[in-house]
């Protein structure tokens, strides 16, 4: 769905500012972005509640915001900035950035972007109060979620009304982006510090992609003729002076505002220069309200947010944890009988359904489940037996039966799943780990599995199948591959073997990438040692 000439864009590093402090240049640099900025991409990060506590809101650990800077009318070639900024809400005082916040969630020119993002600015405003900042806060205007967005792209794809089905932000920008968004560290103790890379480089995608998705709906949009009236008087406007502006009858209103605030800022400039002593106050001044900076938002925007803008806006029932005696009571007999199984199912007890002691073939196999999908594709590089769901949003008795049908031990990082280890002996394990280097690393030492440099490789990461017995060669492989994979022509001249899997087709061949994987899985398994 992305058009080709946005891929370029799509895949660009992401620019990152990690904000711990309000007088740090960062923090400097987040304020005159959130004044030049027309949309910018919400999102915030908690370490998961406990259910033992439902009278209390997570505590809200980092905010991020991806600002779609504008940077003038006059530098055309530096108006797509969108750099992302990770506001470190344990380290910066709140009282300090609640006014500015509080700004950016109401002001008029600026499009807030999220997805659903209801839930995050509940328990963003109860982290704030709890931090003295008794008012908290109760909307986010104008705001256009990202699933709504999806939703009208589908229909209009698709011609018809399609079912609102509640899609992941992961699923969306698969479809939407063609990108995968990796969800590994959604559950990581983000209230942890110092934050890992990993987890930074984790929060400032999801934000940004918010941008990215939106990017493609406007183009959508534009493209039906919705937002495209009186371009070129807006160009003829902006290569014009105040001056000429204000003489100008037809001047378009919005470049008028532009401008002004941009002679005002001119202005404070010579003044702040011209009387040094003023400079603290003026400063007092404009960091008391942000919103008096805020750039106007372009016609084509306010016709947008006109048509599908809405309002999040929190009532009192929103700030109190909801809580439900009959549930609580409906469960607790369930918890009492298990109680002794959760608590020792984090450890594994084995032996396995592969063990000779229990009939067992001798042949490790694993299910992974949606929250260690990727740990499914390290295993099979070392040639373990590794499979997954056989649907995309699996229910715990399909995974349940699946084990037990295939004999798998059930990988999961999934505490809820415990649950149901009564019905799954010694077949159901959760992985603590968080990157999948070192998910595999436990898998390996927790099961004892037996890792050789002749294993890697040996198995279809696609799709878990097992390779042909006998090679193919070029010739062989370019008619295997047909209709079906496309063979690069630099290949031909190596005189390489192919090897296909017998179960979904899929070639492979021992090219630099081949050889880097071997190498990579040599090292996280200490192979050499």
């Amino acid at each position: 769905m992305v058009p080709t000439m946005d891929l370029e864009e799509i895949h660009k590093p992401l620019k990152v500012q990690y904000v711990s402090a309000t007088d740090s240049p960062e923090f400097t640099h987040l304020r005159w972005a959130l004044a030049r900025s027309s949309i910018i991409g919400l999102d915030a990060e908690w370490k998961p509640c406990q259910s033992t506590q439902p009278s209390t809101f997570p505590t809200v650990s980092l905010l991020q915001l991806a600002c779609r800077v504008n940077h003038g009318l006059d530098d055309p070639a530096e108006s797509d900035g969108s750099p992302v900024f990770l506001l470190d809400l344990s380290s910066v005082p709140l009282p300090s950035i609640w006014e500015i916040l509080s700004d950016v969630f109401s002001s008029p020119d600026i499009l807030k972007l999220g997805f659903r993002f209801k839930q995050d600015l509940k328990y963003l405003s109860s982290t704030f109060q709890v931090q003295g900042c008794v008012k908290g806060f109760d909307r986010v205007e104008p705001y256009v979620d990202i699933t709504n967005v999806y939703n009208t792209l589908q229909q209009n794809h698709m011609g018809r009304k399609v079912h609102k089905d509640m899609k992941s932000l992961a699923t969306i920008c698969k479809e939407i982006l063609s990108i995968s968004l990796s969800k590994e560290l959604q559950c990581s103790d983000w209230s942890q510090r110092p934050l890992t890379e990993e987890q930074k480089a984790y929060a400032a995608r999801d934000a940004h992609c918010l941008l990215q998705i939106f990017d493609v709906f406007k183009t959508k949009v534009v493209s039906k003729g919705k937002c495209l009236n009186g371009d070129s008087k807006v160009h003829l406007c902006a290569s014009l002076g105040l001056k000429e502006l204000l003489r100008n009858p037809e001047r378009d209103n919005t470049i008028l505002t532009i401008k002004l605030v941009e002679a005002l800022d001119i202005i404070q400039g010579i003044s702040a220069s011209d009387y040094p002593h003023r400079i603290g106050v003026a400063d007092e001044a404009v960091s008391s309200s942000l919103c008096a900076k805020i750039r106007p938002m372009e016609e084509c925007l306010m016709r947008i947010v006109r048509e599908y803008g809405e309002m999040i806006l929190l009532k009192e029932a929103d700030m109190k944890p909801k809580t439900s005696r009959k549930r609580g009571k409906k469960r607790s007999s369930v918890v009492v009988v298990n109680k002794t199984k959760c608590e020792t199912s984090d450890e594994w007890g084995g032996p396995p359904p592969w063990d000779f002691e229990v009939g067992g073939d001798g042949c490790p196999k694993f299910l992974c489940d949606v929250m260690v999908e990727g740990l499914a594709k390290h295993l099979r590089c070392v040639g373990i037996d590794a499979a997954i769901p056989c649907s995309k949003k699996p229910e715990p008795r399909d995974l349940i039966s699946q084990a037990q049908r295939e004999k798998r031990v059930l990988l999961t990082r999934d505490a809820k799943l415990l649950r149901h280890e009564y019905l799954l002996k010694n077949q159901i394990y959760r992985v603590k780990s968080l990157l999948k280097n070192e998910q595999l690393v436990e898998v390996i030492e927790t099961f004892r599995l037996q890792i050789c440099e002749d294993q890697l490789m040996s198995r279809c990461t696609k799709c878990n199948g097992r390779f042909i017995q006998k090679p193919l060669t070029t010739e062989e492989a370019v008619e295997a591959a047909k209709g079906f994979q496309r063979i690069p022509n630099c290949l031909f001249d190596k005189n390489l073997e192919f090897w296909q899997c017998m179960d979904c087709g899929q070639l492979y061949w021992e090219g630099t990438q081949y050889h880097n994987a071997v190498q990579k899985f040599i090292d996280v398994c200490k192979l050499n040692e």
